[in-house]
């Protein structure tokens, strides 16, 4: 394991991952709901943005590893999923949603394993739909958690229905573009 910058910033995504779970879970006499859900919010973003951040420096300092590749995918699935089924759980998104994101990344995940032990993994290699899969759900899901009227203007649930619908649909789309990738190998069967 090569423990460096981009690295670092990699786990210390997945170590906000209880973090903002939890601070939607404080009883009232710590935080209101609404402040609770600012945290929350302010937390899923400073933890999407390392997303962004730790592959650039990655690339920047030359620090890109195999391991980092591994786990740099793993934090983002984690934190979207649980994400999600804390916003089931407050109502504030469906469990169709969550189950077509949640699912679709087991399937690739399991996919991309299999067509690795094939020899065939630059057939299922991250493509450009995948990652704005991502970025989609990466924004849907800051609305739905700070769950208020933004600028006095948008109205953060119905926006953030909205998006993680788009983004449930383009993970349809990019789960679809994966298999046939992976299916249209002459060396799968």
């Amino acid at each position: 394991m090569t423990l460096n910058l981009p690295n670092l910033l990699t786990w210390l995504r997945i170590a906000a991952i209880p973090l903002f779970v939890a601070v939607l879970y404080l009883d009232d006499t710590w935080l209101t709901q609404h402040q609770a859900n600012i945290v929350a919010t302010s937390i899923f973003v400073a933890a999407a943005i390392t997303d962004w951040f730790d592959g650039y420096l990655a690339r920047k300092l030359n620090q890109i590893s195999a391991f980092g590749a591994f786990l740099d995918p793993v934090a983002d699935k984690l934190m979207v999923a649980a994400a999600l089924i804390v916003l089931v759980e407050l109502g504030r998104t469906d469990a169709i949603v969550a189950l077509i994101i949640i699912g679709r990344e087991i399937t690739i995940s399991a996919l991309r394993e299999w067509m690795a032990q094939l020899g065939q993994s630059k057939n299922v290699a991250v493509s450009m739909l995948g990652k704005v899969k991502t970025v989609s759900q990466l924004v849907a899901i800051p609305f739905l958690l700070y769950d208020g009227t933004l600028f006095g203007v948008i109205d953060c649930r119905l926006t953030g229905r909205i998006l993680i619908w788009v983004a449930a649909a383009l993970t349809i789309w990019s789960m679809f573009y994966y298999l046939k990738a992976a299916f249209s190998s002459d060396k799968v069967g």
